[in-house]
């Protein structure tokens, strides 16, 4: 625009530099050039986006439209002033120029519609006004003919402006839409990938984030992977209600996320599982597991209560752990089973030798999915004597399982794994139905022990299944006496009982094996169906000293006052065998009396002493 203002105001000053004064054909004009200069390097003077609001930008527009109306006056009273000189060609390009310079500014100002108003419409009636009171028909009807052409070209430019506006406000409609859209699909991408009971990002963006790290491959940073369990989290959950127990998630989940950053993720991975990414050295990521654990283990309150609970932590180090997510986890995963078993409340990390452990558990594993029980399940009997004549009683049977592939198992692994792989209650049948077999070659009243794991008690499928062979083989119930450890009562003393009451009515006995390890009390004792008490090996080796015996003493009176019987396990020398007579016991098993052999075996023993 301030160029053909330029232009036409140049073009105009040579026409009548010959016949206008010199202060109106030239510095005048000049000086309205200068003026356009100035006004053009103001627009090209970079702005800073940053003061750009919307008063700024009102205020700029004001401006413009008050330039606009100041130069048309002084460009049309310039011009007209130089009609009063020269001839007729020198008028029409007077005329020439008013018409051609406000139809370029009126285009020039299509998306500033005010200002192209005032343009046209000073302009054009100061230019109107100055030929009618000429009083030429001539000049009047082109004067009008100019502002009428001007106001369809006003109307045209309204209409363009219009649409352009329209356009405008569309794709600012359009932009909030994708502005929403876009603040709705990181609002569902957050809900996506975060747990809703403690707002720690989730399992999928745990994962998500461990498989970012992998596909850096070789420029990813040194990192670990730690799975995180609560301790003692269950009875919490199971005596003060869900309501409480989600509540002490929400507080751990608050204590952890402190603890998240740039460099260290801490996702809820399901219950009362947690996961840990920390990119740097194994060593630093044992640092932030040994404070997570100091974190979690202080008390928390909820309501009128307090409560407690401790973690463990296992650990797996990229890549020497593994190459894959499902790798690293799994590890990590082990070595938090590992830590449960072995260091409750402390921190393992993976290793070589956690490697060997699980290359074992697959091999063992794999073998007694693949085992033929019967065939391969071996059971051995260590005998129960009379403390006074060692006269047998009765005996224990234990499994023993020799792989053809693995060779033997000790009942312990073996158990533990059948737990782990869902086959308890398979291994414990076979073993039983073994038992059942050899109960017929035992001589006269003589007891039969077989031990149940926690899981047994715990399975009704199991203990129907017990009594179910138990009627199918015809024995005497009573001589049967079903073993259970303290640890079977703890997940569930109720179910525990009822299971307990079944296997008692069917006629069995129960033997609280371990006595004096785990968390029995007095009500324990006598609110359970409990007819017999085996007094755990760890107090024979105290029969060596005062303060030992004193306390076998006190549990044989205890036991002794509930009524029941008590067998003294842990036999291992002579002098044991007598403090334990001494004691008052009258029954008791251990090495010192005989190991665990198979049936035959024991019972050609127990006749050639006898002879």
């Amino acid at each position: 625009m301030y160029l053909i203002l330029t232009m036409n105001a140049g073009a105009l000053a040579y026409t009548h530099h010959a016949v206008a004064p010199r202060w109106l054909a030239v510095w005048l004009p000049l000086l309205l050039i200068a003026a356009c200069a100035v006004r053009v390097v103001q627009w090209m003077r970079p702005i800073d986006e940053g003061r750009v609001d919307e008063v700024y930008a009102l205020r700029m527009l004001r401006r413009t439209e008050v330039m606009a109306a100041l130069l048309s006056l002084l460009f049309v009273f310039w011009a007209l002033g130089l009609d009063h000189y020269g001839h007729g060609d020198e008028h029409a390009h007077v005329t020439v120029f008013v018409a051609i310079t406000v139809m370029g500014c009126i285009f020039c100002l299509t998306y500033l519609p005010r200002a192209a108003h005032l343009v046209c419409f000073i302009v054009l009636g100061v230019f109107l006004t100055y030929c009618l009171a000429r009083g030429t028909v001539t000049m009047g009807s082109m004067a009008l003919n100019i502002l009428m052409v001007g106001v369809v070209v006003l109307k045209v430019l309204r209409n363009s402006f219009g649409s352009f506006a329209a356009l405008e406000d569309s794709q600012a409609a359009l932009h909030h839409e994708r502005t929403q859209a876009q603040h709705l699909a990181e609002e569902n991408a957050r809900l996506a990938h975060s747990d809703p009971l403690t707002g720690l990002p989730n399992r999928r963006y745990f994962f998500a984030r461990l498989d970012a790290l992998l596909a850096r491959g070789d420029k990813a940073p040194p990192f670990a992977i730690g799975v995180i369990d609560l301790d003692r989290f269950k009875p919490i959950n199971d005596v003060h209600g869900h309501a409480q127990g989600d509540r002490l998630l929400q507080a751990i989940g608050e204590r952890l996320q402190a603890a998240s950053g740039p460099d260290a993720v801490i996702a809820r991975l399901g219950g009362d599982e947690f996961g840990l990414i920390i990119e740097g050295s194994l060593e630093a990521a044992e640092a932030m597991g040994a404070w997570l654990c100091a974190q979690v283990q202080e008390p928390v309150p909820l309501g009128d209560i307090v409560v407690s609970v401790g973690c463990s932590v296992g650990l797996a180090a990229w890549p020497e752990a593994g190459a894959s997510a499902h790798d690293l986890f799994d590890r990590a995963d082990f070595a938090l089973y590992h830590a449960k078993r072995t260091r409750r409340g402390g921190i393992v990390r993976f290793s070589s030798e956690l490697e060997h452990i699980i290359r074992s558990e697959q091999a063992l594993e794999a073998a007694l999915q693949s085992a033929d029980l019967k065939r391969e399940l071996a059971m051995v009997y260590q005998p129960i004597v009379r403390t006074r004549s060692l006269m047998m009683v009765g005996v224990e049977a234990l499994a023993r399982w020799e792989s053809p592939t693995i060779g033997a198992v000790p009942a312990e692994q073996l158990f533990a794994t059948a737990e782990r792989l869902g086959m308890g209650r398979t291994v414990t049948l076979a073993a039983f139905e073994r038992v059942l077999a050899d109960f017929a070659r035992l001589p006269g009243e003589q007891r039969l022990s077989f031990n149940l794991a926690p899981t047994d008690i715990a399975d009704p499928g199991t203990v129907a299944a017990l009594i179910e062979r138990i009627a199918r083989s015809g024995v005497e119930a009573e001589r049967l006496v079903f073993e259970i450890t303290e640890t079977s009562l703890i997940a569930d003393y109720a179910g525990a009982r009822a299971a307990l009451e079944k296997l008692r009515a069917c006629g069995a006995k129960i033997a609280l094996d371990d006595f004096g390890t785990g968390y029995s009390s007095l009500s324990t004792l006598h609110m359970l169906p409990i007819d017999i008490i085996k007094i755990d090996r760890s107090f024979a080796v105290r029969l060596d000293d005062g303060e030992g015996r004193r306390l076998v003493r006190a549990i044989f009176n205890l036991t002794r006052s509930l009524r029941l019987e008590c067998v003294f396990e842990g036999i291992e020398t002579e002098m044991q065998l007598m403090e334990a007579t001494l004691a008052g016991f009258h029954y008791a098993q251990g090495y010192f009396i005989d190991r665990p052999v198979a049936l035959d075996v024991l019972l050609e023993r127990r006749t050639t002493r006898a002879a």
